[in-house]
């Protein structure tokens, strides 16, 4: 007999699906207290992890031998370097606007170009290719110049970092705190908005590419990825307002009476968590132990303090603590790479690899290998004025 784990009643509607079970998750999941877990291991157990190990641990369900994370390794290389006409049809695009809009064109121009239509051939052939594609993407919008050529033998984002243009910033510092934030953004459970769009468009059958690239524009949005961007904004717009005058009692006042004049406060609360999120804790203290005198991470650490104190004085606000967000963008400012309208496709680059196997899962695995039906949710009719 089935058990009921959910009843429907009309507070459940139009609430974007919050909290309802559609189904399973196999590779992570988020507990309220103690956070993100990847397969099982704490999230803040694997932080320093190389990504290639954490990228296996996902991939395969286990963590390898060393011998074991070698061969993956050398199994993402060879098919780590983009076909020249990839890259080539990047650097052709519009570049007026936000640069996940062309991030999200450059995975259906490789799709088109180097897709097998396979969903695991084609999962191992984009988490290999993902950092060549971003670094793209990046130089272009940004106006560095071309790419330098790929060398996938430096490592996973080691490369990367080879292959961006980077002005005045020490490749050793931006590998750090790159990889880092990589493995911290793997993955996180079936239900954000980037990885259920993701494997909605593929429950369709399009190809891996199509559906990576409709999940990195759900990933586009300030409610979503972007919000990393925001909250670096955010910062960079207090500390300009205080200048100088930076302490407890002056960040606390500025931040009561932004929410006096119904300004929003980034860096805050999260759909699951009930506490401050594991990932922001191991990059407070990253920041606290490379970056102490940066004045960013001087007001990250106030407002660590100040903003649950504030925004605990309301009832409604169930979580008043910081998210991954509010101290990522500042530790990549501070790591030597200041620029925020990048980050959401760091973000990709990494979140790709989670929801990719997760595809991989609900169309070759799941039901005995018959894969998901198509998402096809109900919707009630209600009138409702148009204007």
């Amino acid at each position: 007999m089935s058990k009921v784990l959910f009843e429907i009643t009309e507070d459940n509607l139009d609430t974007g699906l919050r909290g309802y079970p559609v189904g399973y998750c196999t590779t992570s999941n988020v507990d309220p207290i103690k956070g993100l877990f990847y397969r099982n291991y704490p999230v803040a157990d694997i932080a320093y992890w190389e990504p290639e190990r954490a990228i296996h641990l996902l991939y395969t369900g286990n963590d390898g031998s060393k011998g074991e994370i070698e061969d993956f390794s050398n199994l993402l290389q060879r098919h780590a370097i983009c076909a020249p006409r990839v890259i080539d049809h990047i650097r052709k695009l519009p570049n007026e606007g936000h640069p996940m809009q062309l991030f999200c064109a450059a995975l259906f121009t490789c799709g088109m170009i180097e897709g097998q239509n396979d969903y695991r051939a084609d999962c191992l052939a984009l988490i290999a290719k993902i950092p060549e594609i971003a670094a793209a993407v990046i130089n272009y919008h940004a106006g560095w110049g071309e790419s330098k050529p790929s060398k996938p033998e430096l490592g996973y984002i080691e490369n990367f970092v080879h292959m961006l243009n980077v002005p005045n910033a020490s490749p050793e510092e931006l590998i750090e705190v790159f990889k880092l934030f990589n493995v911290l953004h793997l993955d996180h459970g079936g239900g954000n908005l980037s990885t259920f769009v993701g494997k909605a468009v593929a429950s369709g059958l399009q190809d891996m590419y199509g559906s990576i690239a409709a999940a990195m524009s759900a990933l586009a949005g300030p409610r979503h990825g972007r919000a990393n961007q925001d909250c670096l904004e955010f910062v960079e717009e207090i500390q300009g307002e205080l200048q100088n005058d930076v302490s407890p009692e002056t960040v606390e006042a500025l931040i009561r009476d932004r929410l006096a004049n119904n300004q929003l406060v980034f860096g805050f609360g999260h759909a699951v968590l009930r506490v401050e999120d594991p990932r922001a804790t191991v990059l407070y203290a990253l920041a606290e132990k490379k970056y102490p005198d940066n004045p960013l991470v001087k007001l990250t650490q106030i407002l660590r303090t100040i903003g649950p104190k504030v925004l605990a004085e309301n009832p409604k606000i169930s979580n008043p603590y910081p998210n991954v967000d509010a101290i990522s963008g500042t530790v990549l400012s501070a790591a030597g790479f200041p620029y925020p309208e990048y980050f959401t496709i760091l973000f990709g680059l990494a979140r790709t690899v989670g929801i990719a196997v997760q595809i991989v899962h609900e169309r070759c695995i799941a039901r005995e290998g018959k894969g998901l039906p198509i998402v096809r949710p109900k919707y009630l009719y209600k009138s409702s004025p148009t204007t």
